[in-house]
């Protein structure tokens, strides 16, 4: 749970959308103060997931070909599905499935910490929702490496939020061309 008067959303920026056929990938940046080793670990580690992402992992997504379960927080009974990590190239390249699309995530160490770049497959219809939602996600990540966390803010919580929805506008006006 979030705790309300400690988050505040960044700027909605660094986003992308690129488009293959039906295939739409929302593409995010983040610049992150913190080595690519931590920022390895908050991406692969089920009790770090647990604090910022929007699924939880029933085991460490570090190994290549390893079977994870991912569950959505609050999610409907049976809604858990089963990803096979396709590459995990600690601590640069992180390849899964979330609900039978890919995800992939590339860290490039930078003088300031990690350049963290999401590529998340996506329909359409929900790319500003996504962008939001993966926005707020990020947002936590970057607190809660830096010792200052706020607290997941997923699912329900996340969409009845004002900061989602200005996120959410935000975006929206952003990807109107594509």
């Amino acid at each position: 749970m979030t705790e309300p008067d400690k988050y505040r959303p960044s700027a909605a920026s660094a986003a992308r959308v690129l488009k293959d056929g039906d295939l739409w990938t929302l593409i995010l940046v983040r610049e992150l103060g913190h080595s690519p080793e931590k920022v390895w670990k908050a991406l692969v580690e089920p009790g770090q997931l647990r604090e910022w992402a929007p699924f939880d992992a029933d085991q460490n997504l570090g190994t290549t070909g390893a079977v994870v379960g991912l569950s959505v927080p609050g999610g409907p009974v049976g809604s858990a599905t089963r990803t096979t990590v396709r590459r995990a190239d600690a601590p640069r390249v992180l390849e899964y499935d979330w609900g039978g699309r890919p995800i992939k995530w590339e860290l490039e160490a930078t003088r300031a910490g990690t350049r963290l770049t999401l590529w998340a497959s996506i329909d359409r219809r929900y790319i500003a929702m996504g962008a939001a939602g993966w926005h707020v996600c990020l947002d936590v990540l970057d607190s809660l490496l830096s010792g200052n966390p706020t607290g997941r803010l997923t699912g329900a919580e996340a969409l009845a939020s004002a900061e989602w929805q200005r996120l959410k506008l935000e975006y929206t006006q952003q990807f109107e061309q594509v």
